[in-house]
């Protein structure tokens, strides 16, 4: 399938308005005038925003699968999850579901649009965590999750870092030094990652998003709210792996010049233990988090590591400046030591 551009697909979300004439979206009547323009777009998602008077809210089409998922399946599997966090006022209210594929080869839904700003780190981490500890305490019966299991902790990360390493390795564009550091990380975690079995051992299942980095998160000053905005790939599993993603340099600064300092981190996780019920979790989340860390920075690095090989081959469509600035960072030699020699006992 040739490369989905929002604004080229623009007149067919218009069209599909028209055709499908959904109901569900409080304030909002198909049998009367309205806009759309496009919100943003994802890998494997456009959001568009309808207005109509007052009205306002989003239309969501779903394009692809980060976790494997058919695309009915995809489509359904973020509502669902939209659905279950209805109560709790933390993410976008779900409006609609067509994953009938009537009037467009994707799934759609209907959701509430959020305005406000992006996360700042530097004055929103304590709201993030306390948002994180409200979602990851919902209860949700075994006999009525339709989330995917979260297993190999760690293992599932590692082996999803080691081909897009290798792209890297096997370039004649890397640095040897680079290459050489790169190969003992990998061969660190290869071992690192038995200690998944702390997970397994102790297990405290929860709705996780997996995805917190900054643009992921909606502020609306004037009304003090905060929200997570995309649920494209949740899963059932430990807490940490939100924490660990949120707070990792590798995730901080891909979109701003922010490293979290210890003191920070420390003020986040102490507003999630102090948000947290069950004491056990408050007792274990640092240890587990402290695990996860590493894995979330490789994942960072290793995606990098391939896409700066992309970049330098002429065959990846990023062409921003910045971006590449970003790519060549997460390849530096003492970047990567400051990622990964607090783990692997060499700093």
């Amino acid at each position: 399938m040739p490369d989905l551009s929002i604004q080229t697909f623009l007149p067919n979300a218009r069209e599909y308005l028209n055709k499908a004439r959904p109901r569900g979206v409080p304030g909002w009547s198909p049998d009367e005038a309205f806009s759309i323009q496009p919100l943003g777009q994802g890998e494997y998602n456009m959001n568009f925003l309808v207005k109509q008077g007052k009205t306002a809210w989003v239309l969501r089409v779903n394009t692809g699968s980060q976790i494997g998922l058919s695309a009915g399946e995809q489509i359904a599997y973020e509502y669902q999850t939209l659905a279950l966090l209805a109560p709790l006022d933390v993410s976008p209210q779900p409006y609609f579901l067509d994953d009938s594929f009537q009037y467009l080869p994707f799934g759609v839904f209907g959701m509430s649009y959020l305005p406000g700003e992006k996360l700042d780190y530097q004055r929103d981490n304590e709201k993030a965590a306390r948002l994180m500890a409200r979602y990851h305490q919902l209860q949700i019966p075994q006999s009525s999750n339709p989330l995917i299991l979260e297993q190999q902790t760690l293992s599932l990360t590692f082996q999803r870092c080691v081909p897009m390493l290798q792209v890297y390795l096997d370039s004649e564009l890397g640095d040897p030094a680079v290459k050489s550091y790169l190969t003992q990380v990998r061969d660190w975690a290869d071992q690192a990652r038995l200690k998944e079995r702390y997970f397994s051992a102790d297990p405290w299942n929860c709705l996780i998003n997996t995805e917190v980095n900054n643009t992921n998160w909606i502020l609306n000053r004037d009304a003090g709210t905060i929200h997570l905005v995309d649920w494209e790939k949740p899963l059932w599993g430990d807490p940490s792996q939100d924490l660990s993603h949120y707070r990792v340099p590798t995730t901080t600064l891909w979109k701003t010049e922010y490293r979290m300092s210890s003191k920070d981190q420390q003020s986040m996780m102490n507003a999630y233990k102090e948000s947290i019920a069950d004491s056990h979790l408050r007792d274990t989340i640092e240890e587990r988090t402290r695990l996860r860390d590493p894995f979330n920075c490789l994942r960072g690095v290793s995606w990098c590591a391939m896409a700066w090989v992309q970049y330098r081959r002429g065959d990846h469509l990023l062409k921003n400046e910045d971006t590449f600035r970003k790519l060549s960072m997460y390849v530096n030699p003492d970047f990567l030591r400051s990622l990964f020699d607090p783990f692997m006992g060499q700093g």
